[in-house]
């Protein structure tokens, strides 16, 4: 009727996607986020329960959940997974004394049933700082390789700065595009 002829004039209505945006304290999400939403970034207090932000890219609206990451949130994590169509991870790439916590989160994480299958973006963040270890140290000490149930990404980057950031977004892009077809 009426409505099909003026919603193809207008184009396609904006797909909206849930995502959810996980990593431990002081990792850099918040951050991150503002940085998506083209933010100020100097001032950042840590999250004390979640942010929600629409952050509109590549024709899509995006509703990007922050959840805070302390040790007394974590648990909580899992009540935000239902309808999640990506999952974004953020890790303190300068931060090595958490690696392995930060993986053993992550790795709970991707066997939560909610998430079976969701695509995977992991920011290896404050590459800016001279003791970051690089994104392919990282994928490999979180074992990514071992990854089959999901398509997945690591990507070094700046929250801060913004370099790499653009690149995540691109590849979150293509893997809904790739689910369109």
């Amino acid at each position: 009727g009426l409505l099909s002829v003026i919603q193809r004039l207008k184009g396609s209505p904006e797909q909206e996607l849930r995502i959810v945006l996980l990593g431990l304290d002081n990792a850099g999400k918040t951050t991150l986020l503002k940085c998506l939403a083209s933010e100020e970034v100097s001032t950042i207090t840590p999250t004390q329960g979640f942010n929600i932000k629409s952050v509109h890219s590549h024709g899509f609206k995006l509703n990007v959940w922050d959840i805070g990451g302390q040790r007394s949130i974590r648990p909580y994590w899992k009540k935000y997974l239902g309808s999640t169509d990506l999952l974004i991870y953020v890790i303190d790439s300068a931060d090595q004394k958490r690696f392995e916590e930060t993986g053993q989160e992550l790795a709970e994480l991707t066997e939560e049933e909610s998430l079976a299958g969701v695509p995977l973006l992991v920011f290896a963040n404050k590459q800016d700082l001279v003791t970051a270890a690089p994104a392919a140290e990282i994928a490999e000490g979180l074992s990514l390789h071992t990854y089959r149930d999901r398509e997945w990404q690591i990507q070094a980057c700046s929250a801060l700065s913004g370099e790499g950031v653009q690149d995540g977004m691109n590849w979150i892009s293509s893997q809904i595009m790739n689910r369109k077809k």
